[in-house]
C-alpha cells in the first residue's frame, strides 16, 4: 500500500462543506479512478474485479487484484505462479483466487495517460454525485418559496440576463421570462423566489426558479397570515401581472372572522410585509363568493358596479356587467389590466358596458327585482 498521509480525508472534509458531497463518496471517486487508471495501464477489462481501498487511520492507499494460483503463469495481470503463491499462504492450491495488493511503490510510473483516465473516472463520479444532491434537494423544496442572494448575472447568447441566486446548499436560475420586467436585480440583493422546475437537459443541471408565480403571492400571505396557515381562511384564486398588479380572492369557514381583514391586518401590517418582498407591486384582497355574480362584482373592486348579467353558451361562460360612465374606466383599468385580471380571478369572460344616466338609474333600482334588465344596459364595451 501507498503511503499518503492524511490529505486524502482532508480534501474529502472540504469538498463535502464546499459542495456538500459526502465525504465517503468522494473517497470512493478516488479509488475508483485510481483502479481504473491501474486497470487501464495492465490493459486489463472492466470485468476485472480491480479495486482499490484508502484506509483512513493509517492513510494508505492500495490497489488489489485477484489473481488465480496457476502451475505456469500465461497472463501476469491476472495469474500468480504457485510457488510464489506459496510464500503468502504456505497451504494455497492451484486453482485458488487470491487478492493480492499490487499498489506500486510509486504512482508517477501510472504515467501521463493513465493519470488522465484517474482524473476523467473521479471528475464524473463527482459531477454524479452533485448531480444526484441538487436533484434531492429540487424534490424537497419544490413547489415552494426560499429566501436567498442573488450571487451572479449571466448572459446567454441571445444576451438575456440569466439571475443566479444563492440559496444555500444550491443556486436556483431564473430566465428572463421568469422575472419581474420593472425589477432592477443587482448582485448581492435579497429576494425570495419560487421553486419551479429541474432541468437535466444540458452538461450543468439546475433549478429554474421564478419570481413571477401566482403561488408566490399564496406563499408570502401564508407565511404573514396565520389564519391562512391554520385553515381558517382559505386563498380561492389569484390572478397576477408580476411586478404591476395581483387580485387575490379569498374567503373564511368562520362568520367571526372577516377573510379581507385577516390579509390585510391591524393598520396594513400584515399586507404591508407582502409588498415590501414584492417591491410594492399593487394588491387587491376581493372576497370569494360561490355566487358569481358577486363574485364578479368583487373582482372589479375598486369599480362599482349596476348589472351583472351571465351567459353559458356556445361561446364559453361570459359575463355582461354594466357601469355607470363615470366607473367605466375604473373597471377597466389602464390598459385593460383591473378587467383582464378579474376575468382571470373569476374564470368568466367578462364584457363591461357602459350605461346611459337613464339606465343607470333604471338598472340600480331594479338590481335585485327583475333579471330581464340586467340585458338593458348599452354603450360602450370592453372585452376579456
Amino acid at each position: 500500500m501507498y503511503k499518503i498521509g492524511k490529505k486524502l480525508a482532508e480534501a474529502a472534509e472540504e469538498i463535502e462543506k464546499l459542495k456538500n458531497i459526502p465525504k465517503e463518496v468522494f473517497i470512493r471517486a478516488i479509488c475508483d479512478s485510481i483502479a481504473g487508471a491501474y486497470r487501464k495501464k495492465m490493459k486489463l477489462l472492466s470485468s476485472d474485479s480491480i479495486h482499490a481501498h484508502f484506509d483512513e487511520e493509517s492513510g494508505e492507499i492500495g490497489i488489489f487484484v485477484p489473481k488465480t494460483v496457476v502451475q505456469q503463469v500465461t497472463d501476469p495481470a491476472r495469474e500468480i505462479d504457485l510457488a510464489q503463491a506459496q510464500e503468502y499462504i504456505p497451504d494455497v492450491v492451484e486453482g485458488e483466487i487470491l487478492e493480492l495488493d499490487v499498489t506500486p511503490e510509486d504512482f508517477a510510473e501510472f504515467g501521463r495517460i493513465a493519470a488522465s483516465t484517474a482524473k476523467q473516472i473521479m471528475t464524473q463520479r463527482i459531477r454524479e454525485a452533485e448531480k444526484l444532491n441538487l436533484r434531492d434537494e429540487f424534490t424537497q423544496k419544490q413547489h415552494s418559496t426560499m429566501a436567498g442572494t442573488i450571487k451572479r448575472i449571466e448572459y446567454t447568447v441571445r444576451g438575456q440576463p440569466n439571475v443566479v441566486v444563492d440559496l444555500g446548499n444550491f443556486d436556483v436560475h431564473i430566465p428572463m421570462k421568469f422575472q419581474v420586467s420593472k425589477e432592477n436585480y443587482r448582485v448581492g440583493n435579497r429576494i425570495r423566489v419560487y421553486i419551479l422546475e429541474y432541468r437535466e437537459d444540458r452538461r450543468v443541471p439546475m433549478i429554474i426558479g421564478s419570481h413571477t408565480h401566482e403561488d408566490l403571492v399564496r406563499e408570502l400571505f401564508e407565511l404573514e397570515v396565520p389564519e391562512i396557515e391554520d385553515g381558517t381562511v382559505e386563498i380561492r384564486s389569484i390572478a397576477r401581472e408580476a411586478g404591476q398588479r395581483t387580485k387575490i380572492a379569498v374567503s373564511s369557514s368562520s362568520d367571526d372572522i372577516d377573510p379581507v381583514g385577516a390579509c390585510i391586518g391591524a393598520r396594513g401590517s400584515r399586507i404591508q410585509n407582502v409588498l415590501s418582498e414584492l417591491r410594492n407591486e399593487k394588491i387587491d384582497i376581493v372576497r370569494y363568493s360561490d355566487d358569481p355574480v358577486d363574485f364578479i362584482s368583487n373582482s372589479l373592486s375598486p369599480a362599482e358596479i349596476l348589472t351583472v348579467a351571465l351567459f353559458d353558451d356556445d361561446h364559453g361562460r361570459r359575463a355582461e356587467v354594466t357601469v355607470a360612465p363615470d366607473q367605466l374606466s375604473l373597471a377597466i383599468g389602464r390598459g385593460g389590466q383591473n378587467v383582464r385580471l378579474a376575468a382571470k380571478l373569476t374564470g368568466w369572460k367578462i364584457d363591461i358596458k357602459e350605461a346611459s344616466e337613464a339606465s343607470s338609474k333604471k338598472s340600480a333600482s331594479s338590481f335585485d327585482e327583475n333579471e330581464d334588465d340586467l340585458e338593458e344596459a348599452s354603450g360602450k364595451e370592453a372585452q376579456v
